[in-house]
């Protein structure tokens, strides 16, 4: 049969279905017929969800319409009035957001990892965000201030990450970590070396790799962040050098250097650190 006249008919079908002219059963047996059975699946499954939310809605009580209600009408009144809380009001507002998101996007991955990684993220960023966002509003345009909320966003960061067993949030807090270590240099130091750019990294480098190789034995994914983290450290002094400091000479050659290096010892030392990250 051609395709077109198919649709047409199945359209037919539907329509017939939702206006009650024929019984579910014969509209399934005419599908059966004329539709594909991965356009049945689809809409099986579309009819499954929304017949699922509506039998939902029915059963609903009063105390979950109130509720459901209220929180809207609480999220309302605090973002439209978040301006005029205290401080101490306006922090504690931004946690309790925060501990919230945590909370469900945890109880989520149970269920739907994608669905719950996505709400802790949302946690993690309204943690960050908010606070930048109170320092702005209060004058506080000091780097001091900013370094700090960061450097307490990446504390919390790698503690959740590390607790909750999200990798790429613990290597978030070290990438936020390795930010303020460069901020700091850039603000208490001037007109660097090249030598003494190399000498404020690389013994960090040998740290986070060190620190893989010891914690390796307890977890494999502790140790595979700190790895990644020890890599990306090894080349910071270039990547510093061309953001904060004003220092290019012999750039290419150090970062040549640094890759032959760092292959090098990759190479060599292969059966050793596969086994800590893998």
């Amino acid at each position: 049969m051609n395709e077109d006249r198919r649709q047409i008919i199945v359209k037919e079908i539907d329509h017939w279905r939702r206006s009650k002219l024929l019984p579910d059963q014969y509209c399934d047996f005419l599908l059966n017929l004329y539709a594909d059975q991965d356009t049945i699946h689809t809409n099986k499954d579309q009819q499954n969800t929304v017949g699922k939310a509506i039998a939902a809605v029915q059963k609903a009580t009063g105390m979950q319409w109130f509720l459901t209600f209220g929180t809207f009408t609480l999220i309302s009144f605090v973002v439209l009035y978040f301006n005029e809380f205290h401080p101490l009001l306006q922090m504690a507002v931004v946690a309790l957001g925060t501990v919230v998101f945590l909370r469900i996007g945890q109880r989520l991955r149970g269920r739907n990892e994608a669905a719950g990684l996505s709400i802790t993220s949302t946690g993690m960023l309204l943690l960050l965000g908010g606070g930048l966002y109170m320092l702005n509003y209060h004058g506080l345009d000091h780097w001091g201030w900013r370094t700090g909320l960061l450097a307490f966003s990446a504390i919390f960061w790698i503690t959740y990450g590390i607790a909750a067993r999200i990798p790429a949030l613990h290597f978030s807090g070290w990438l936020a970590v390795v930010l303020v270590y460069a901020w700091l240099l850039s603000e208490f130091t001037a007109d660097s070396k090249w030598y003494e750019i190399q000498l404020y990294w690389l013994p960090i480098a040998c740290l986070f790799g060190w620190g893989s190789w010891f914690v390796h034995r307890w977890s494999k994914a502790v140790s595979a962040v700190l790895f990644l983290t020890c890599s990306l450290v090894w080349f910071m002094p270039e990547l510093y050098a061309v953001m904060f400091a004003d220092v290019m000479a012999w750039l290419q050659l150090q970062l040549i250097i640094k890759i032959a290096i760092g292959g090098g010892l990759l190479f060599l030392m292969r059966k050793r650190w596969m086994v800590w990250v893998v």
